[in-house]
Parts: structure tokens; sequence; C-alpha cells
């Protein structure tokens, strides 16, 4: 017959040794020191242009562009006049302000359920936003969204903001469905 063993016996099993809280600090203290070498302003110069999947972009803050912000990404959208950006959905909430120009946004919410599965599934029909300059978009996590310059002679220019933290804690799901034309 085995021996029932009770909680406090599990808690002293195995062998295995590590370094990991060791490893933590060290690098949290390397992190430190080269945090403070890190710029806190970004120059326009400095600011790289991208023709990416969803259209004509120019970084703002990115995590690769090694400055100190640690939480925000953030970008400025060009759409040419009757021009649209790429169809994408990511797991992170999106925040747009109209710089200039107008036009409108599609989004196909998402319907998620997870009582006995976990069931994704996309509203059939997007709901139409118009926006023009000095307004705010709001971009719910996992809305399959696309912008569109619907005036015939004037360009529009969309500053995004996005929160990084979502993507550092394991949900970096970007799935992009349909590209900018001319991509």
């Amino acid at each position: 017959m085995s021996k029932i063993l009770d909680e406090r016996d599990f808690a002293y099993v195995g062998d295995k040794t590590a370094s990991l809280r060791a490893e933590d600090i060290a690098a949290s203290q390397e992190f430190r020191r080269i945090y403070e070498t890190l710029p806190n302003v970004v120059s326009a110069e400095d600011m790289p242009w991208e023709r990416s999947p969803d259209g004509l972009i120019k970084h703002l803050v990115h995590h690769k562009m090694n400055t100190r912000e640690r939480c925000v990404e953030a970008y400025m959208q060009f759409l040419k006049p009757g021009e649209r950006s790429g169809k994408h959905r990511h797991m992170w909430e999106e925040v747009l302000f109209c710089v200039e120009g107008s036009g409108y946004d599609l989004h196909w919410d998402l319907n998620f359920d997870c009582l006995d599965a976990f069931e994704w599934q996309w509203a059939d029909e997007p709901k139409k936003f118009t926006w023009e300059r000095g307004d705010f978009i709001y971009v719910p996590p996992f809305t399959i969204h696309q912008h569109f310059n619907d005036h015939a002679t004037s360009d529009a220019r969309l500053i995004v903001i996005s929160n990084r933290m979502v993507k550092e804690m394991g949900f970096d799901w970007f799935d992009q469905i349909e590209n900018a034309p001319g991509f």
C-alpha cells in the first residue's frame, strides 16, 4: 500500500534548482541602466515611414524604436482621397484621432462566448462610423476594422494609438485580413 502524501509533503518533492529570481534581478538592473540612455523625444526625421499592409504609415512610437515609452505604440495613418487602409483585427483596443480630412470606419464586432467552448464569430455586416477632423475613434479588442477616406480631393491623416501591454501579456494576436491597395 502506498503512502498518502498531504499538501506539505508535496511542497518538498523534487530536486531541480534554478537561479531564475537572481537572473530577473540582474536583468532588471541592466534594463534600468540602459533605460536611462534612451530618448524621451523622437524628432520627426527619426520617425520611420512604412508602406505597410495597412497603407502608408509613419511610426511615432514603436517598441523597436528604443524609446523610454514601454506601454504605448502610435503611428500616423495617411489616406489619399478615395483610399482605404487594410482590413485587420488584433487583441488590443485602439484609439484614433482624426488630425485632418474626413471619412469613415467599418467595424465588424466580435461575438465571443466561452461558457461551454471558445466560440469566436464576427458580425456578417459591419457597422459604419463616420469621422472628420477633430474626431476620436474607438476600436474594441479583436474587432475587424478598416478606415476609408471618402473625400474626393483631400487627404486624411489619423493618429493611431494602441496599448502594448496586451501584447506583452502574450496576446500578440494580429490578423491581416485584407491588404491596402498597392501593397
